[in-house]
């Protein structure tokens, strides 16, 4: 039996889940310099100060601390946590649509990488369980962020959401780049 071509396959399949977390989280960063450059310098100050104290609802997803845990980590683990990223996405990512093209393909780009992680994990599963638990990821929308509210909270609102789904989506950059790197076996996987 051939166990190169498994293990290509997987390769394979690594650099299009890579490939397409890269695309998102530069297309997060272009809709959130976008959104920062069309607010007043003040408006920019005020809600930096504010998201460094507020957190992103999925800072619930239990995932490393530092790049020595991301090192530490199995790849089982990294694409777990990936999945449970994009996963709670889902729902989000509807109300960043709208406008220009990019932004309308953000939920379908969501679904496809979800998609591929989890073609990821169960070649990667050998027999061990995914998630602790196997419920999806039920976090609550970005709290009350459906609801009609004034403007200046609707701006902040809007700059929080565009700035978490930046950092989850550098969050699963990361991960999924020190996964594949760790079953290349030419490669040097420090971050």
């Amino acid at each position: 039996m051939n166990r190169s071509a498994p293990i290509a396959d997987n390769q394979r399949v690594f650099s299009i889940a890579v490939s397409r977390v890269q695309h998102l989280h530069l297309l997060a960063q272009a809709l959130f310099l976008d959104f920062e450059g069309s607010l007043q310098m003040e408006d920019q100050r005020q809600l930096n100060k504010i998201f460094l104290q507020d957190f992103c609802n999925s800072d619930y997803i239990i995932s490393p601390l530092d790049k020595h845990e991301t090192q530490r980590s199995s790849v089982l683990k990294l694409l777990s946590i990936s999945y449970r990223l994009v996963e709670s996405w889902e729902f989000p990512s509807h109300s960043l649509s709208g406008g220009s093209s990019p932004r309308n393909q953000v939920p379908s780009k969501l679904s496809e990488l979800k998609m591929g992680i989890l073609l990821l994990i169960r070649a990667n599963q050998d027999g061990a369980e995914m998630f602790s638990d196997s419920s999806p990821l039920q976090l609550a929308p970005y709290g009350n962020y459906y609801q009609s509210v004034a403007d200046d909270e609707s701006l902040k609102r809007t700059y929080e959401l565009l700035a978490c789904f930046k950092k989850d989506m550098h969050k699963v950059e990361t991960y999924l780049t020190v996964a594949k790197c760790r079953l290349s076996p030419e490669a040097n996987c420090t971050l």
